[in-house]
């Protein structure tokens, strides 16, 4: 007889400005395509804020706007942590944990804290997703890491130019005769501050040192990491994979977002189910 597969439960932490409700949305086109063996929940954070750009006109069904925290104090992130490990106590156990943009700056800094602080104690996840998103540079610092002026320069460019071009949809929604065939949001490449076929070093991952990195901050669970080429926070992508020792990478090709075309779907799908066989 053939084996049964064995299930896996997924907790998924959505981006700022967005919410459950939208992540269950921009995950639906590769969570078609598992095996009614994967289970996902989703759930809203704790404070409301803005919609991100362009969100409150995509994804109208949304019944409101959340971030984990409005700034990255310590303080806040912390308390985002104990509000992660309370529904986890609530609701789990969970098997892996996906976040998408700020939902991956919760799960990384939560993971090295973890590590740092209760390192035999087991994790609450076997492994982890991390979608379009980076370590909280604040955090970074409470943890002893030496984040020099040239990476706060890095995260302060890339935040505002994905800003840019995501307040763009709006324009683009009050102006559809604006609106080119074949050209896409995240298209005009101009001015990024990465090159997607070169991986930097670990001495200069966009200004972090890995080589002097404090040997008890890293992500020992297996890790899949998803990023698009034209995504201007790619740089803060790749240096939350460099923290991860059993990573693999994935370029969706996209932006800042998770591309619903059925190539892309079905190479998510079959690379969560190879960081599922080896939990």
């Amino acid at each position: 007889m053939a084996k049964e597969p064995k299930n896996i439960k997924i907790l998924g932490l959505h981006g700022m400005g967005t919410s459950a409700a939208i992540l269950k949305s921009q995950t639906a086109a590769f969570r078609s395509k598992l095996q009614e063996n994967f289970t996902f929940e989703f759930f809203d954070a704790p404070f409301t804020c803005a919609a991100a750009p362009g969100t409150d006109i995509l994804f109208s069904n949304s019944p409101g706007h959340y971030t984990w925290w409005a700034t990255q104090t310590i303080n806040n992130i912390r308390g985002a942590h104990q509000l992660l490990d309370d529904h986890v106590a609530a609701h789990g156990p969970f098997d892996m944990v996906l976040g998408f943009s700020q939902g991956c700056s919760l799960i990384g800094s939560y993971l090295l804290y973890h590590g740092r602080e209760t390192p035999d104690k087991p994790l609450p996840f076997k492994a982890a997703i991390f979608v379009c998103g980076g370590m909280p540079l604040p955090a970074l610092e409470d943890l002893g890491v030496d984040v020099p002026p040239r990476a706060k320069a890095f995260n302060d460019m890339t935040i505002k130019m994905m800003q840019q071009r995501a307040s763009k949809l709006v324009d683009m929604a009050a102006n559809p005769d604006k609106i080119q065939p074949g050209v896409g949001l995240w298209d005009d490449v101009e001015g990024l501050l990465h090159d997607p076929k070169k991986m930097p070093d670990e001495s200069d991952v966009f200004g972090l040192d890995f080589t002097t990195m404090p040997e008890d901050l890293q992500i020992r669970i297996p890790t899949l990491h998803i990023s698009g080429a034209k995504d201007p926070r790619w740089p803060a992508s790749l240096q939350l994979a460099y923290y991860c020792e059993k990573r693999k990478w994935y370029d969706h090709g996209g932006g800042h977002d998770i591309p619903r075309t059925t190539v892309v779907s079905e190479s998510i799908a079959k690379l969560i189910l190879e960081l599922a066989s080896e939990i």
